[in-house]
């Protein structure tokens, strides 16, 4: 292994703005910047309604800080 470590996604908090095509969701972060994000695990399973207005918890992606996924309500 040539000890490169695998960079963990940032948590952050923002607030649903926009329902989107193709279970994407666009999210306003603190109101700085939006990012599009989608429900995280199996469409299935644990599924979560979002509407415009919630709070939610988003992991954003390590490479590219305007893709996410979100992990919770709040």
């Amino acid at each position: 292994m040539s000890g490169e470590t695998k960079a963990s996604p940032l948590e952050v908090e923002g607030t649903v703005r926009e329902l989107l095509p193709s279970a994407l969701v666009r999210v306003s972060v603190d109101g700085r910047h939006d990012v599009v994000a989608h429900a995280g695990g199996s469409p299935g399973r644990n599924f979560v309604r979002v509407v415009v207005g919630d709070r939610v918890k988003l992991a954003l992606s390590p490479t590219d800080r305007t893709r996410g996924r979100i992990v919770g309500k709040l």
